[in-house]
């Protein structure tokens, strides 16, 4: 009894001595954000409140889908596949042994306008069935080569295609410059020649930060494959917009990139003349190519994609903003009826 007691008391003691070192506490210091004891706004979700914002999301989401569609349709396209149609009927049994061939391969195409179409008029070439986002594709590049002259010998990165014979560097180096598309077009229409302005359109980034003005290529196309397009060893990289434009790869198997300008008008049911030379070689992976002409909109090219998924969760939202103001008014609940609870329902429920 005494231990306990005089124990007791030398501990009173201890706590009560002002000279004992202060254990560190962990605890946090008090503020209203630590506790979670800010001001705050928690809204009751009443039967008006849900039919009025889903409401507000109908009439403003409609009209916006609506205008985006009358946007869409009024860009004039029109698209020739052409990759078949560009083999000779002999050939088309062994088409990648007459694409890999030394035959000549010009082929003459026409396409119809069926409206006016105002200038400028979009060049585009279509791929189909061509996978440009592949990791290893993707990757096959040096950035900083095609951004300075010190840099040319810098290959870690472009394998298959980092080094032509002899061990001499590829510049630009890597599988997409090597993979360039290179079939031509020229149009004609009622006997006269329209011309494809091909500058303006890379990316201006592009040019001034992304592809040097004192780098030129070299030994490009030099090994035992040939995979694509050619390029100008006296124009440096930064005034080669065919380049930059394929050099952006696509995310999706299916893209289009952008060939030239045309600007002139072209008439309702005009018929062009395109004279090709068909090139690239898609049939190795069954691909698909096409040629496009296209105007533009305020809302771009033609898509859409964008005004039938305003439309769609606009009319979603209309609908059950109506279904719910026929429930609330056939069936109303007073708010917070306490009968509604789980364990006011069961059968001892008073």
């Amino acid at each position: 009894m005494s231990s306990h007691t005089a124990s007791s008391s030398n501990g009173g003691n201890g706590s009560g001595d002002s000279g004992a070192p202060r254990r560190n506490s962990k605890r946090p210091k008090y503020s209203k954000f630590t506790q979670q004891e800010l001001p705050a706004c928690k809204p009751i979700l009443t039967p008006r409140w849900v039919v009025s914002a889903f409401m507000i999301i109908a009439i403003v989401f409609i009209p916006i889908g609506i205008a985006c569609l009358l946007g869409s349709r009024d860009v004039v396209e029109v698209a020739k596949q052409y990759e078949t149609d560009c083999i000779p009927p002999a050939n088309r049994s062994s088409k990648v042994q007459y694409i890999q061939s030394s035959a000549d391969k010009t082929c003459t195409i026409s396409m119809t306008i069926p409206k006016r179409m105002d200038k400028p008029i979009y060049v585009y070439y279509q791929l189909d069935n061509f996978y440009q986002n592949h990791r290893r594709y993707v990757k096959s590049r040096s950035d900083k080569q095609l951004k300075s002259l010190s840099k040319e010998n810098d290959t870690s990165g472009c394998k298959p295609e980092d080094f032509a014979d002899g061990g001499r560097a590829i510049v630009p180096c890597g599988l997409i410059a090597w993979s360039m598309f290179n079939d031509t077009y020229s149009f004609s229409s009622q006997n006269k020649s329209l011309t494809v302005n091909k500058k303006g359109i890379a990316w201006k980034s592009d040019k001034e930060k992304r592809f040097g003005k004192d780098v030129l290529p070299k030994n490009f196309q030099g090994g035992g494959l040939q995979g694509g397009a050619k390029l100008n060893d006296t124009v440096p990289l930064n005034e080669q917009e065919d380049l930059m434009v394929w050099m952006r790869t696509a995310a999706l198997p299916t893209f289009r990139k952008l060939y030239g300008k045309i600007e002139v008008d072209l008439e309702a049911n005009e018929v062009i003349n395109v004279t090709l030379m068909n090139n690239y070689n898609t049939y190795s992976f069954n691909g698909k190519k096409k040629l496009v002409l296209s105007t533009t909109s305020w809302i771009g090219g033609r898509n859409d994609f964008l005004g039938i998924a305003y439309l769609t969760v606009g009319m979603i939202c209309l609908a059950l903003a109506m279904g719910f103001t026929v429930v609330y008014f056939v069936k109303p609940r007073r708010l917070g009826d306490p009968t509604f609870l789980s364990w006011n329902r069961g059968p001892g429920s008073q």
